[in-house]
């Protein structure tokens, strides 16, 4: 076991006497760089981090107060965020993600909780049905956080030790937690501090645990515990906090909408590394050169995407990283900037006296193994249902020919194909009509040649949306070497008729 250097109690004393030394994690990867990190370690008290990212993982409880006749509220809204309301009558849980029924993504429960540190007004609706102690069915009223008798920030999951990076490999843009991915690795969209990560600056958790004081949203918080999705094993540790919202400040708390993916809030989480050892503090040195994750291409529907290569902080930071043979950008998610302010504040607050360390009255686990959600009903797959032995063209094929044979096969979509069988396009009936504009003789001159496909084992939900978002009605189904297997269309899925037991139903053949 490393030589112990101070204990938290030492730390505090130190505090109190003003003559605490606290520097900030990048200072004091430098300062161990330059002195060598006995020295450093020797020297420091306390290293202080930060991190300022959307936390989509969090919200607040709050207790509005009886009215009178009171109420037994069971549906909430404010500025028409839904509240949940599985609580009691006049508790609600608002979430970060929650989003407005008038307004969309644009505004959510994030906006919510930054309008309430701030002191705006925001407009509480609710419902009930109505009891003998609680007789009011329905109230609509002005609220601030002022008029709230509880507002605390409850965070499930934040402060990820390490984010993955995210790109996109597809031909299509793609939306995400991560931000808006290019399509042909056109961007890398990352998240995380590196060297100020607060949970990284200690990634064996020997200093932190449950009842920790942290900065949290620009206030004082608390580690409630493990957060949820916490793998040590494979530094993607969270931490679940908490923090009375009524203390809190609205620059490290921001509500924000990821463009076509949902709302989230910005949240500043700063913790206190204790140097009581030389394996925390050489933890606490740890440069963005050291600091690594992978890029994942999320073109690929999929928990297991595929990792493109690991990748350093540093060479994130840096704003091109290399992938394969070509050069990328690669923007933050977090504000590195906020982060750095975070980490400032809570050093400026430790030398000032007003915050002083906690030791944890139970460590957070360290064997937890995160694992996949087991989906045991049957998910009709893309095989079950596509249309095998379609249709199916060549491109010098005459397009009188081919339409005449859509019309005996009443079909509206039909993949051209070479010798092989491989798909190398697509036509449609609309095809065929603007052929007759624009006199086409054979397929080749109009068929469409960037065909979107689906694969046999995806599932149809997967499918459906691919539709969707190109605004389709029919997929070729093709195999790995593209070989044209069957079709899927719009009017297959409509198939789908009903759901039994929780699971969906298919009627009639494939």
């Amino acid at each position: 076991m490393d030589e112990s250097l101070r204990t938290i109690g030492q730390i505090n004393n130190k505090i109190a006497k003003g003559d605490v030394v606290v520097l900030t994690a990048e200072e004091f990867v430098k300062l161990a760089e330059s002195s060598g990190l006995e020295r450093a370690s020797r020297e420091v008290d306390v290293v202080t981090t930060g991190t300022f990212g959307a936390m989509c993982s969090s919200g607040a409880f709050l207790n509005f107060g009886h009215a009178d006749p009171p109420i037994k509220m069971t549906k909430a809204w404010l500025n028409d965020v839904p509240v949940y309301k599985g609580l009691a009558a006049v508790d609600g849980y608002i979430g970060a993600t929650a989003f407005s029924e008038t307004k969309g993504i644009d505004y959510g429960g994030g906006h919510v909780i930054e309008d309430l540190v701030s002191g705006r007004e925001l407009i509480l609706r609710g419902e009930g049905y109505g009891t003998d102690c609680y007789p009011r069915k329905h109230v609509e009223t002005v609220i601030t956080i002022h008029d709230l008798n509880q507002a605390v920030l409850v965070n499930p999951r934040n402060a990820y030790q390490r984010y993955f990076a995210a790109t996109n490999s597809s031909e299509r843009t793609l939306y995400t937690y991560l931000g808006t991915l290019l399509p042909n690795y056109g961007n890398i969209g990352y998240s995380g501090s590196g060297e100020l990560s607060p949970l990284y600056k200690d990634r064996d958790l020997e200093t932190l645990g449950i009842g920790s004081r942290i900065f949290l949203g620009g206030g004082i918080g608390y580690i409630m515990g493990e957060g949820t999705q916490h793998y040590p094993a494979k530094y993607l540790s969270t931490i679940m906090v908490a923090g009375d919202l009524k203390k809190m400040n609205p620059r490290f708390l921001r509500g924000a909408t990821f463009y076509k993916y949902g709302s989230t809030l910005y949240v500043g989480v700063g913790i206190p590394i204790p140097i009581v050892n030389m394996n925390v503090a050489r933890n606490a040195a740890t440069p963005d050169r050291e600091i690594y994750t992978e890029i994942i291409d999320y073109s690929v529907p999929s928990v297991n995407r595929p990792i493109l290569r690991r990748v350093s902080y540093e060479e994130l930071k840096s704003g091109k990283v290399g992938l394969g043979d070509r050069t990328v950008k690669a923007a933050s998610m977090s504000s590195l900037r906020m982060a750095v302010e975070v980490a400032e504040t809570l050093k400026k607050w430790i030398l000032e006296g007003v915050f002083k360390l906690s030791r944890p009255v139970a460590p957070l686990n360290k064997d937890v193994v995160q694992k996949t959600m087991p989906l045991r009903r049957p998910e009709p797959k893309v095989a079950e249902l596509m249309r095998k032995n379609p249709l199916t063209a060549n491109p010098k094929d005459s397009i009188r020919d081919v339409s005449e044979r859509m019309v005996r096969g009443n079909v509206d979509h039909v993949p051209v194909v070479d010798e092989q069988n491989r798909l190398v396009g697509i036509v449609t009936t609309w095809d065929i009509a603007k052929a007759v504009a624009i006199n086409a003789r054979t397929l080749e001159e109009i068929m469409t040649r960037k065909v979107i496909v689906a694969k046999p084992q995806e599932t149809v939900d997967i499918v459906a949306k691919r539709m969707e978002q190109h605004d389709i009605t029919g997929l070729p189904v093709v195999d790995e070497e593209n070989r044209v297997l069957g079709l899927i269309t719009s009017a297959d899925l409509s198939r789908l008729l009903k759901t039994q037991g929780g699971g969906v139903v298919v009627e009639g053949p494939a």
